[in-house]
């Protein structure tokens, strides 16, 4: 068995490899929106908040994976129009912000609410992620909430399996119609897990 542990949150000197983490897992989604990669990862280098983010760490200390999630306090992705206009210009800000408020999700009182998970290529198998998801639900329960809910979209259909093993139950898929030619994916899936 592989060796890592959890805690929460994440230094200023791993922002760089938690955004990495991050882009590699939802750039397939994202990618056409807040590409090239190289702005992209500087992009969310700046806008992660790890207060709002469990890590995982190999027996080196190295980053090996991610959980975020968002309550009404803030998000692991947040970041506002400002932040956008900073590394795509006012005009770009113009445009994506809209884009990225369409995958918004409102927060529900007793709900801990996923924001993304992703697991370093090198580390999958290690049960990292069944870990980083496990360390979510523990933090629902400390937060005294009864639901964790995440959204999985069509493409992904490894984290869906995870999700489904954990005890996740599927809600029906919402279709995003024409919004697929920009976003990568053609649906997602609201799942959730009762504490």
């Amino acid at each position: 068995m592989i060796n890592f542990t959890l805690s929460k949150g994440f230094s200023d000197a791993e922002r760089r490899v938690v955004a990495r983490l991050y882009w590699g897992a939802f750039s397939a989604k994202l990618g056409r929106l807040l590409g090239p990669d190289e702005t992209a990862l500087a992009f969310f280098s700046q806008i992660i908040t790890p207060k709002f983010a469990i890590t995982a760490r190999d027996a080196t200390g190295k980053v090996i994976g991610v959980a975020g999630f968002k309550t009404s306090k803030g998000a692991l992705t947040g970041g506002g129009m400002r932040d956008i206009a900073r590394y795509y210009g006012w005009f770009g800000a113009l445009w994506r912000g809209p884009l990225l408020a369409l995958l918004e999700r409102e927060i529900e009182e007793d709900t801990l609410l996923m924001d993304g998970i992703c697991v370093d290529s090198t580390a999958r198998g290690w049960g990292a992620g069944t870990a980083l998801l496990g360390a979510i639900k523990a933090e629902a329960a400390a937060r005294n909430l009864t639901h964790v809910r995440l959204d999985v979209i069509d493409i992904n259909p490894r984290a869906r399996a995870l999700y489904i093993r954990e005890g996740f139950v599927a809600g029906p898929p919402q279709n995003i119609g024409p919004l697929r030619l920009l976003f990568g994916f053609s649906s997602s899936t609201p799942m959730t897990w009762t504490v």
